[in-house]
């Protein structure tokens, strides 16, 4: 298959530790409709990895469809990092207006959200959890940060696993749910029953299986949504940033990500103007990708999972 023999596996450092990670390894491969990125997390299985894989593909061969926006309002993404680095990081995202801030507890990174709120003080705060709480943890801890810091939040993401627990967090607390890993996790889901549990939903491009698989989970969660990254580089965020104009989201995006990364490798820069990011395809550098060219390796490494995810039976289409 051409996507084995053309793909790219590039190995570009992190600026700061994100999900324990300080290197993004991603493939990208062009198709009849452009440019796509195949970037799963190293560590997950070809399960998990398998509608990454259905997304990119469908993005090498689907042009973007029936766009609503030129531009695509953005959150500030903030990794756990000490409060005195944040400012720093903020400065990177310039006129938004909200920040997503990765957090353990209260006691360990209320200093944070409060050095985000001296850089801007009027900035809405979305805090993510990814599941990391059980029930009573969510309570104690999201009571101390509204104490604290009263409404300034907008929404609080995955703040526990499980759905039963989500559901009864959701009458206790005055804060917005939103869910992520319940998504992308249950892809089959019956997402109709989901605002029993959730206020938003958080949908990413590839790990969800693509733009149709999110169109179709927009259509039946019935919530607001919010497009965000899984870290990729500028191919696979612009495809990000088209499913967001195709969605029309009104709230912002977690997809200025780009420069969580020491460098972009695309020719169209993702330039972050008034807290919004253009909508247009980009297409890679070669200067950089050779820069940050993964070794043989590496490509074989890779080469290998995606035969083994394509021969897994639901890639027939692909494969002749």
């Amino acid at each position: 298959m051409k996507i084995l023999k053309d793909l790219e596996v590039l190995s570009i450092p992190t600026t700061t530790k994100f999900r324990g990670i300080s290197e993004r390894e991603v493939v990208i491969f062009q198709g009849p409709a452009g440019w796509s990125e195949f970037s799963p997390f190293v560590e997950y299985d070809d399960f998990e990895a398998k509608n990454w894989l259905k997304a990119a593909i469908e993005g090498a061969n689907r042009n973007w469809q029936n766009l609503k926006k030129e531009k695509i309002k953005i959150n500030a993404t903030l990794p756990n990092v000490e409060p005195e680095r944040a400012a720093d990081i903020l400065k990177k995202f310039p006129g938004i207006s909200v920040i997503k801030i990765k957090v353990d507890s209260f006691l360990s990174d209320a200093d944070l959200i409060e050095a985000a709120l001296e850089y801007a003080p009027d900035a809405k705060i979305r805090l993510d959890i990814n599941g990391g709480w059980d029930l009573k943890t969510a309570l104690l801890n999201l009571y101390d940060f509204h104490l604290r810091f009263g409404d300034v939040f907008e929404y609080i993401e995955q703040p526990c696993q499980s759905l039963d627990e989500l559901r009864q967090l959701k009458r206790e607390i005055p804060m917005k749910i939103a869910v992520d890993e319940s998504i992308r996790k249950n892809p089959q889901a019956d997402f109709r029953n989901f605002k029993e549990f959730a206020d938003i939903a958080i949908l990413k491009w590839q790990p969800i299986g693509g733009t149709k698989k999110a169109i179709e989970i927009t259509r039946d969660i019935g919530l607001p949504v919010v497009i965000s990254s899984a870290l990729e580089t500028g191919i696979g965020l612009s495809h990000g940033i088209a499913l967001a104009s195709e969605l029309n989201v009104e709230l912002a995006c977690g997809l200025g990500t780009a420069n969580l990364l020491t460098s972009d490798i695309v020719n169209e820069d993702l330039e972050i103007k008034d807290g919004e990011i253009a909508v247009i395809a980009r297409t890679p550098n070669w200067s950089k990708v050779e820069k940050f060219r993964a070794n043989e390796e590496r490509k074989t490494w890779w080469q290998a999972r995606i035969t083994r995810i394509l021969e897994s039976g639901e890639f027939d289409e692909y494969l002749h």
